[in-house]
């Protein structure tokens, strides 16, 4: 993604330094054309420039669309891709136009005309309901497919979904509550695939714009950089199969929430989300907590060392039963073929944390309803040690 890196660059330096109007289209911009990585489609230079100029002020967003729609009426020379980058100009463009207006309503209508006006001038049935069921084959799945909503159905799924988060209340709510909602309320909307196509790209929109509704300050930076992460996040919280030992795993959606709405740093990289990570990155770490969980393609130590050796076989035996998973309290007790909590609270769990084998899923939130327990770089060297 090149062309789309150089981008990244230009706009940064209006983010950083640009008036604050300036500011806020180059944020558009930037969310605009990341979110093409969803379909593999990349921009041109010649949007490049266009955004560049309405960015400085020189041309309005209706002027930089009709630029890019002349763009390729008149273009006489065909690169190769041009179909794709046309796509992804016009396409972007107008999420940008979407992006910049200040209405928005949350109805299935409203949905319906996101994807409508996201893609003008670039599909048919530009949002217009499926009339036909569709898999699709993912690579985090290992070419196993989601398995999204009958066609039949889906305007009655739609008006379902919204009207009951239409009437969900956030009074009162934690955090950590209010980031499991919305990622529930997203990854169900995502879930029933009303386009044929580019319903990642609506559903981003249609999100960004719901949640500055709901007075939330957004970083459009995450959408922007992380959109194919945003998308396979959206695909593992929706994937069960039981054969396979596979649950719905929203916890990859959360995390992308907590560092869109809470500024916090987890790696968003989609290594981690595949359904049969490498042991490089079977877990996803906290890039402000280097500690507590292991860091990006970090190689662990073939032998233990000397420092890291611990005498309490409670610990050794946790460390095995935990491995590379990610653990509740009730699960593992149940590994452990235990029934007393509060002894094994004060023989197995809390000696693993206090030595640093084990740490917290949700570290500020000890009380989580959804908390669990994974080893950290030094439990994962022990747990290595172990099973030679």
């Amino acid at each position: 993604m090149s062309e789309n890196k150089e981008l990244y660059l230009d706009f940064d330096e209006y983010i950083r330094q640009g008036e604050p109007e300036q500011r806020v289209k180059a944020g558009y911009w930037q969310t605009a054309i990341g979110l093409q990585a969803v379909d593999g489609l990349k921009t041109s230079k010649y949007l490049q420039q266009t955004a560049r100029r309405n960015i400085e002020g020189e041309i309005t967003i209706d002027e930089a669309r009709e630029l890019v729609n002349q763009y390729y009426v008149t273009k006489t020379a065909h690169d190769a891709n041009d179909e794709d980058k046309e796509e992804a100009d016009r396409v972007s463009s107008n999420i940008v136009k979407v992006l910049s207006s200040p209405t928005f309503d949350f109805s299935t209508g409203g949905y319906q005309s996101v994807h409508r006006r996201v893609f003008e001038g670039v599909m048919k049935h530009a949002g217009e309901l499926r009339k036909y069921d569709i898999t699709k084959k993912e690579w985090v799945l290992e070419g196993d497919t989601v398995l999204y909503l009958n066609w039949e159905d889906l305007r009655r799924a739609m008006d379902y979904d919204l009207k009951l988060e239409r009437a969900y209340s956030y009074k009162g709510k934690t955090q950590d509550e209010m980031i499991s909602h919305l990622a529930h309320f997203v990854s169900k909307l995502w879930q029933i695939h009303a386009f044929g196509e580019g319903n990642t790209r609506t559903t981003a929109v249609f999100t960004i714009q719901y949640l500055r509704s709901l007075g939330f300050n957004v970083n459009n930076e995450q959408f922007a950089r992380h959109s194919w992460y945003f998308r396979n996040a959206l695909v593992r919280a929706n994937y069960r199969n039981v054969a396979k030992g596979i649950e719905y795993t929203p916890i990859y959606l959360e995390r992308f929430f907590r560092n869109l709405l809470l500024g916090e740093q987890w790696d968003l990289r989609n290594r981690y989300l595949h359904i049969h990570p490498t042991e490089a990155w079977s877990v996803q770490p906290n890039l402000a907590s280097p500690e507590s969980t292991r860091q990006a393609g970090s190689k662990l130590p073939d032998k233990l060392p000397d420092k890291f050796n611990t005498k309490s076989q409670y610990i050794k035996n946790l460390v095995k039963l935990v491995g590379n998973k990610e653990m509740s309290i009730k699960e593992m007790l149940a590994g452990l073929d235990l029934k007393d909590r509060e002894s094994f609270m004060n023989v197995y769990l809390n000696p693993a944390i206090k030595e640093k084998f084990i740490c917290l899923l949700y570290p500020k939130s000890p009380r989580h309803p959804r908390q669990k327990y994974l080893l950290t770089v030094k439990g994962l060297a022990l747990y290595n040690e172990l099973t030679k």
